[in-house]
């Protein structure tokens, strides 16, 4: 009779199906001895309370085999048989799975089916995509290898993936990424625009304020005098004007007693003799916001709107000969080039404007633009402004201090002079009503 003591636990009986060599192996470490008192050992004499389950090997096949399992097998996900009369065909991927899958990520974003997409790239319809989605649409554009390959594909267009389908779609438009990109032009020109044109607005009032502001004309003079004054008999003395930057040495000119800068001296000679100024920084209203604009940044923007309406140009010519799949599209970049030709035109005339003001704001303090730009003359204005409000405003601390000690000195003495007052009176008492010994 034959024995099962050699056998482990969780083994087969002796007329189970053998294991098969299509299962996926557990890279576990075999005992081939048990060691007395372990587990295995115990479960070497097969006490009925230790006995393992019986295992589905057919089951197990099912789970752990190493072939994958065809669609065409005829088993669903739960291993149950189908009619192989309504198996779905096998999708087929040629894109680099991770672009792949980047491009299905971006699709589920824009959530419409993909003719509508098409068509709204043709229309230039701002309403169905933003800005976002019309550079997620260039980013996933097909490449020329793309496009290449997904025509030399021969078998069932159907069963290719949806970054391919998608791809399909958009290579019915000829020239997409160009309509595209004219689209993501079209969508951000109103605002490159309106900023364009506020920044150079800004330039120009600015350079209007500060030109016209006849408080800061005199508090330039009175800096001249002062330093006239403090430089007489020497080389820098008789001079009849100072470099735009000497105002920011005025903070660093102090006073003997340590505590006074010459910008302190300046807003409190204002105050005693022409307090009429001390507010000439209300007037530059643009001055701070114009220190902030690169002239080279405007020049390149410029020059970006330019080129971007060549492209639209040229992209218009181009789908002259597309025919009639791009009869929407061509209809609605010429009614965009109608207002945006005009625009930039208009823009071009301001910036020129603009040119020859800036230029001009440096030559007003003496400067030379080419040495001393705009960018320079607006940043050392906006530091003087500063340092000129905050010495005037500490001037009116140190005032209000100094009135303070003044009158709390005053009441302290007309304690003082009461409290005399009484003592004569009282001595005067003494002396008319001696008190009896």
């Amino acid at each position: 009779m034959t024995t099962n003591s050699g056998k482990g636990r969780g083994s087969f009986p002796s007329n189970s199906t053998p294991k098969k060599a299509g299962l996926k192996p557990l890279h576990w470490i075999k005992v081939t001895r048990a060691a007395q008192g372990s587990l295995w050992a115990d479960s070497q004499k097969q006490e009925d309370q230790s006995r393992p389950p019986d295992i589905d090997i057919v089951e197990l096949e099912s789970l752990f085999s190493t072939a994958v399992v065809s669609k065409a097998s005829g088993t669903d996900k739960g291993g149950m048989r189908r009619n192989p009369g309504v198996n779905k065909p096998e999708i087929v991927h040629l894109v680099d799975m991770r672009r792949a899958n980047n491009c299905e990520i971006m699709l589920t974003k824009i959530k419409m089916p993909l003719q509508d997409m098409v068509s709204a790239i043709l229309a230039l319809d701002t309403i169905v995509l933003d800005i976002d989605q019309v550079e997620n649409l260039i980013k996933f554009s097909p490449t020329k290898e793309e496009m290449e390959m997904l025509k030399n594909y021969s078998g069932n267009k159907e069963t290719l993936g949806r970054c391919e389908q998608f791809f399909l779609e958009l290579m019915k438009v000829p020239r997409v990424e160009s309509k595209l990109r004219v689209f993501s032009f079209r969508i951000t020109f109103s605002t490159q625009v309106q900023d364009l044109r506020s920044n150079l607005n800004i330039i120009n009032d600015a350079s209007r304020e500060v030109k016209g502001s006849l408080k800061l004309r005199q508090i330039m003079q009175t800096i001249l005098t002062l330093g006239n004054a403090l430089n007489q008999g020497t080389a820098r003395g008789s001079a009849v004007g100072f470099k735009l930057d000497s105002l920011l040495k005025l903070s660093d000119t102090r006073a003997r007693n340590n505590k006074m800068t010459l910008m302190h001296y300046l807003c409190k000679l204002l105050h005693e003799k022409m307090p009429e100024l001390l507010d000439f920084d209300k007037s530059l209203i643009h001055l701070e916001a114009a220190s902030k604009i690169q002239l080279k940044l405007i020049a390149e923007e410029m020059q970006a709107v330019n080129k971007g309406l060549e492209k639209v140009e040229q992209e218009l010519s181009a789908s002259e000969n597309d025919g009639a799949i791009s009869v929407t599209f061509r209809m609605a970049l010429k009614e965009f080039l109608l207002t945006a030709e005009a625009q930039v035109r208009q823009l071009i005339v301001l910036y020129s404007e603009v040119g020859r003001n800036a230029d001009s704001l440096a030559q007003y303090f003496g400067e030379d633009p080419a040495r001393c730009p705009f960018e320079q003359v607006t940043s050392i204005l906006v530091v003087f402004v500063n340092m000129f409000k905050k010495s005037r405003e500490e001037n009116a601390k140190q005032a209000e201090m100094e009135k303070k000690r003044l009158e709390k000195e005053a009441t302290k003495e007309k304690i003082n002079s009461i409290s005399k007052k009484d003592s004569i009176i009282d001595g005067n008492r003494l002396s008319v009503f001696p008190q009896s010994k």
